[in-house]
Order: C-alpha cells, then sequence, then structure tokens
C-alpha cells in the first residue's frame, strides 16, 4: 500500500493505491464519512461492509425524529466481457465474509471531501463516488467508465427505517414500493418516511421489482463495543444499466421533493467541489495546502444548522443564522462545551466568522439559570443543562471570537447574558454550581449527575463524579472573571466586582490545590467527604493555558514537567496517570467497561492543543511543539480517513477508539498545528 501523490493544488487528495487489490485488514478498519451540514451523513468503510448500526450510504436529520438510517447499502455486480464482478462486501453473522468487493479495488482516496473508489473489472476500470447536497436530505452516489469495455451494473438497494443509535428491529417488513416512470419511492416500514431515488443515465431501464432478503449481516464493530449486533434487510428490487467509456451513471436519494433529483450529478459533484474550493480560500494562506487544508475541510463536516425549527424562527426574528457543532461521528449531537472549545479551530482559524457568531448567538438565546446546554438529544428542541464548565468554556469561546473579529456588537448584545451567567454563579444556580462564600472558589456536584468534561455514567454510576472544586473548573471561572472585568471596562461599565472576584479566586486557588507530595495539583479540593484528590490528570493543564492562568508562574515548569512525564502521548494526554488503581491501559469492552476507562487513562487527543499552548508559554520552541503533533498527522490516514478520532488506547500502539470524527480533535489540532506554522 501507498499513499496517493496530491494530484489537485486546489483540493487535498488522501488516500492509498493497491497494485493487486488491497489486503481485507487494510479497508474494513478504515471509514469514511460524508456530511451534508444538517447533522445527516453517508458513512461506511473503505471495503464497502457495514461494520457499525450508523452505517449507512443515506443516514439524514428528519424533523422530531433525528438521525435515521433510510438506505443501509447498495450490492452492486458489475458484468464486463461476459464476466460477473461484484462490487460490495458484507459480512455475515456466520463469521462468513463475503470479500469479492475489496479484490478489484485499486484505489481509494478523498477528493477533497469526496469519497472515490476505483476498481479493475477485468480490462475494464470502473470509478464511484458518493457525496452528500449541502443543505439537504439528498446523496447522489455516481459511476464513471474510465477505460474498457463497456460495464453492466445492476444496483441493488436496501432500505431500512431505524434511529441510527438504535438497537436493530427485531420485527423486519417487507419494503412498500411506488413506481413512477423512473421513479421509485421506498419505504422500509408503513410509519417510515418516504424515500425517493432516481437512476439517471442514458440507458437507465426500468426498475426490478424482485424482492431478496439478506443472510442476517454481522456488525463487527457493535458486537466488540457489547451491543446486538445482527441485522436481516430486505430489498424490493434492483436498478441495473450499462456504461461506456466516457458515461457516467448516477444514483440519487433523497427525502425532499422529487426535482432535487433532476439535477445533473456532475454537476452537482462539481458544485460540492466548488464549495469545498470556498472553504479553503477563506482560511488563512498557511492553511490553504497540506495537512491544514485537509483540517479545514474536515472541519467543515461538524457545523451544522442544527435544524430546531425553535432555532430558525428565533434567528430568523433577529435576522441571524443559527449554527452549532455536531461533537462526534457518528453519534454525538451538538454539546455546548464542546462547541465553545472547538469554535475557534473550527470557525476562527478557517476564517469564517460569521458562522462563530451564529453559533454564539444560538447558545446565548438557551442560557437558563446561568447555564447554556450541555447538549440537545437527537430531535429535540430543548436542551439539557448539567454541565458545570460548558458556560465558563462559553467565556473563552466569546474571547477567541473578540480577539479575532472585533466585534464589538457582539459583545454588546449578549453582554446582559455574560452578567447574569456570572451573577447566577456566584449566588449558586443548578447542580449545586456556586462559588464557596468562604475562599471565592467554584464548587459544583450533585449526587447522581456528571458536571464536567469527564462525564461518563452507566447505570447509574457515575464514573468520575469529581464533586467538590474541580481543577480546571476553577481554572475556567477565574479566566471568565478576568474576561468580564475587561469587556466592563470596554463597554464603560463597573469592572471592580469581577476583578475583586477574580483576585480572591487567585488567592485562594494558589494557597488550596498545590499538592507538595505529587509537585503538581490536586484535582478536586474540598470533594466528597471534605477529601482532596491527588490523582494526576490532564485537568491542570487549563491552569497554564487559558489567556488569564490562574496558577502562579512559578509552578508553571513542576506542573508540565508531570503532565510531561505521566499524560503525554503521540496522539493527546492520558486522563489519568499510569500507576493509580482506576488507571485503565485500554479502552475496549461492553459499555461499562469503556466507560470505566474513558477519563481514567484513555488518551484524549483534543488536550493536545492546551498543553502546546501552556508549553509555548514557558518554552517557545515552535518547532518542538509542532513535533508533538506528528501522531495525529499520520493519525489522518487511519480509522476516520481525513479525520480525527475522538480517544485513543493509553499505552502503544494507542489504537484509535470512540467516535471516528471528533470536532474538538479536528479544531484544537488544527489551531495548534497554525500556531506552529513556521514559515
Amino acid at each position: 500500500m501507498t499513499s496517493v501523490a496530491d494530484p489537485s493544488p486546489a483540493l487535498p487528495h488522501l488516500g492509498f493505491d493497491w497494485a493487486h487489490g488491497p489486503e481485507f485488514s487494510d479497508t474494513i478498519g478504515r471509514e469514511w464519512l460524508v456530511t451534508n451540514g444538517r447533522g445527516g451523513y453517508a458513512s461506511g468503510t473503505v471495503a464497502g461492509c457495514n461494520t457499525r448500526r450508523y452505517h449507512g450510504l443515506f443516514v439524514p436529520t428528519l424533523p422530531k425524529r433525528g438521525r435515521m438510517v433510510l438506505l443501509a447499502r447498495l450490492v452492486e455486480q458489475a458484468q464486463v466481457s461476459g464476466h460477473v464482478y461484484s462490487l460490495s462486501t458484507e459480512e455475515h453473522a456466520d463469521s462468513q465474509v463475503l470479500q469479492d468487493g475489496v479484490r478489484g479495488l485499486r484505489r481509494f482516496y478523498l477528493d477533497g471531501l469526496i469519497p472515490v473508489w476505483e476498481y479493475a473489472l477485468g480490462p475494464a476500470l470502473l470509478r464511484r463516488k458518493l457525496m452528500m447536497v449541502h443543505g439537504e436530505n439528498t446523496v447522489f452516489v455516481m459511476w464513471e467508465h474510465i477505460s474498457g469495455p463497456e460495464v453492466h451494473l445492476r444496483l441493488r438497494p436496501f432500505p431500512v427505517a431505524r434511529l441510527h443509535d438504535r438497537p436493530m428491529p427485531t420485527e423486519t417488513h417487507e419494503p412498500i414500493v411506488r413506481l413512477q416512470g423512473d421513479r421509485v419511492e421506498m419505504q422500509a416500514t408503513p410509519d417510515a418516511p418516504p424515500m425517493r431515488m432516481r437512476l439517471r443515465a442514458s440507458c437507465a431501464m426500468p426498475f426490478v421489482a424482485l424482492a431478496q432478503s439478506s443472510a442476517p449481516l454481522l456488525y463487527r464493530t457493535e458486537r466488540s463495543r457489547g451491543y446486538d449486533h445482527a441485522e436481516i434487510q430486505h430489498s424490493p428490487g434492483y436498478f441495473e444499466c450499462s456504461v461506456g467509456p466516457g458515461e457516467v451513471l448516477a444514483l440519487g436519494v433523497t427525502t425532499e421533493d422529487w426535482w432535487v433529483l433532476d439535477r445533473d450529478s456532475r454537476q452537482a459533484f462539481e458544485l460540492e467541489r466548488e464549495r469545498e474550493r470556498r472553504l479553503l480560500s477563506r482560511a488563512p494562506d498557511e492553511a490553504r495546502g497540506g495537512i491544514p487544508a485537509r483540517m479545514v475541510l474536515a472541519a467543515d463536516q461538524f457545523i451544522i444548522d442544527p435544524m430546531r425549527p425553535k432555532d430558525d424562527a428565533w434567528a430568523r426574528s433577529i435576522g441571524q443564522d443559527a449554527r452549532s457543532v455536531i461533537a462526534g461521528y457518528h453519534w454525538f449531537t451538538d454539546w455546548g462545551r464542546d462547541t465553545m472549545i472547538s469554535l475557534e479551530g473550527l470557525t476562527l482559524c478557517t476564517g469564517r466568522y460569521r458562522e462563530a457568531a451564529a453559533i454564539l448567538r444560538t447558545f446565548e438565546h438557551y442560557v437558563r439559570e446561568g447555564l447554556i446546554p450541555n447538549y440537545f438529544p437527537d430531535g429535540e428542541n430543548e436542551g439539557v443543562y448539567h454541565t458545570a464548565d460548558a458556560t465558563l468554556w462559553f467565556f473563552h469561546a466569546v474571547d477567541r471570537y473578540l480577539e479575532t473579529t472585533q466585534d464589538t456588537q457582539l459583545l454588546k448584545d449578549i453582554y446582559p447574558s455574560l452578567a447574569s451567567i456570572i451573577e447566577h454563579h456566584i449566588r449558586g444556580t443548578n447542580f449545586h454550581i456556586g462559588v464557596d462564600e468562604r475562599d471565592g472558589l467554584l464548587s459544583q456536584g450533585q449526587e447522581g449527575y456528571q458536571l464536567t468534561w469527564m462525564d461518563a455514567k452507566v447505570d447509574g454510576w457515575v464514573v468520575t463524579p469529581r464533586r467538590g472544586k474541580a481543577v480546571e473548573i476553577n481554572a475556567l471561572w477565574f479566566n471568565a472573571l478576568r474576561l468580564m472585568a475587561g469587556w466592563a471596562e470596554k463597554l464603560g461599565k463597573d469592572a471592580n466586582p469581577y476583578m475583586g472576584a477574580a483576585e480572591r479566586a487567585y488567592g485562594s486557588f494558589n494557597k488550596r490545590f498545590w499538592n507538595p507530595e505529587t509537585n503538581c495539583l490536586f484535582d478536586v479540593v474540598d470533594g466528597e467527604d471534605g477529601e482532596d484528590d491527588p490523582a494526576i490528570r490532564p485537568n491542570q493543564v487549563f491552569t497554564i493555558s487559558l489567556r488569564h492562568p490562574v496558577l502562579r508562574r512559578e509552578r508553571w515548569e513542576a506542573v508540565l514537567e508531570v503532565v510531561r512525564r505521566d499524560l503525554l502521548t503521540p496522539v493527546g494526554l492520558r486522563s489519568l496517570a499510569p500507576g493509580h488503581s482506576d488507571y485503565k491501559a485500554n479502552y475496549d469492552g461492553d459499555l461499562r467497561a469503556r466507560d470505566a476507562a474513558y477519563h481514567q487513562g484513555t488518551v484524549w487527543g483534543w488536550l493536545i492543543g492546551h498543553y502546546i499552548d501552556a508549553t509555548l508559554k514557558v518554552n517557545p520552541d515552535i518547532k518542538a511543539a509542532r513535533a508533538l503533533l506528528t501522531g495525529l498527522e499520520h493519525h489522518l490516514e487511519h480509522a476516520g480517513v481525513g479525520q480525527i478520532s475522538e480517544i485513543f488506547d493509553a499505552t502503544e500502539p494507542y489504537r484509535p477508539r470512540g467516535c471516528i470524527a471528533q470536532a474538538w480533535s479536528v479544531a484544537e489540532a488544527l489551531r495548534v498545528f497554525l500556531k506552529t506554522h513556521v514559515t
């Protein structure tokens, strides 16, 4: 296997060549992702074999339902000069693997964000690619004849209708099909939303209504994660068509009106490529080629119109757009914490200032009792608010936006909400989040709730409750107070209350959090039963990395040395130091086992950003800082191709785990990649 050279200066290519076909293992563990800017997506493996319940060629976001898998896959067969070739791969519940689909595969690459497969079918060469129309629930799959004799294709769709994160249905139905000329409408179940399909080609034949059921299909990744992992699918028939030299055929699939499938498919693909070129043109010069350009495009896949009618109505009323950030694919929705941490890398580092402002305004609109939402459940209009840090990260995101854009009008507009947030935190708000009058530090914690970013909970068990005064919560609190003081002064308001609260928090923090036994900081003080937690975790990095560091300067080197020694890996920081009784080296097994490891050693890629910020404050060696990103650069070729995973095992080989594409992983890697750019 060799990496493909970049043939285009405009859009980055990332992919692989196989002279004689790949090993199955080369392709089954690599996944691709296409998104539509509304939270919907298409995704699968390079092998063409679905390994997750989330995989599908068409997974749109539907009002009041959320994301649904509507088209699980196409079974594709090609006939060339009397020989039949399969372009499909599937794995059965009895562990039988039909690998024919990878035998003819010669090349896979991302053309910008568009996944492309090239197949050698005897003497013929066929190219297949897929895209979603931005802002629509529409997908196009296109086959291009590159060379050789005519290719006759048979395409059998397997529709399903289930929420993408729900268990497989125990009862299955024969799909309902309605035919009207070359238009085919399918419903996998009677209550499923209609899915419209149309094959566009000069030689397209009528849809053949010949039903077929699959063997029980295995989703191997779901099996390894301890979930139900077998599904029987039903197909109502197939499309067929022949393509000769220079010809294309395209299958359009949508839940929109029929007219959207009247588009010329080549034009649809070119419009998407042009949209991606515009994204690169908005980015700074140093982000328009190579690895940064790849990450600029990866960043785009997380920025969405949240598709909540309430948001749209509010945004229209003030002449703005509603925007949010998907925290990760495949299963996360838009999360407040992830959005605020990601905002700088996803939008400000990519020149998308309008989207940044829209995101900030969207979340400001949802402030309740001094808190922004922790997350929005799929398909719901209202947020869930159990978070102690997302609102404080909101101040950080606003600061980064104002520093970049000098948009004083936004500050004026949201200042009342910012002041209200501080007031609620001082007097106390939900989940026992509030300032301790004795020392000015911020405390949080309520039985049964996980309120910090270390938020794993399973079967009622909060794995890392961290109740009390958490180190990063107080770093963020001090930072927010200092920022408010500056903003108040800028707007001609009284800054003294904020500065006074900040000075008190600063003094108390530096008295209470230093642990001389470990030569670094306690993770939590005044915790449950009044205990201080000496666990060595990465949360102490934020006491140095934020704009206003709460930790005294003379202790920075000591903290960073402990973090470097115990937590730093080539792909991020461990969430807990080896040697602790709760440390877990690997993130695997069923849900309980994985949640027990989630923040107990597992490596998080996003943390590398603030670690680099902190290290540059004590040692401005740009080249040394850039070297810390090498592992994540190499990772772009693995797991989610062109993306950065959520988490990694804590020991070599640091296997990628969790989401194949995580917003804050991409955002922070891109941000510090540009920060360490050397001209």
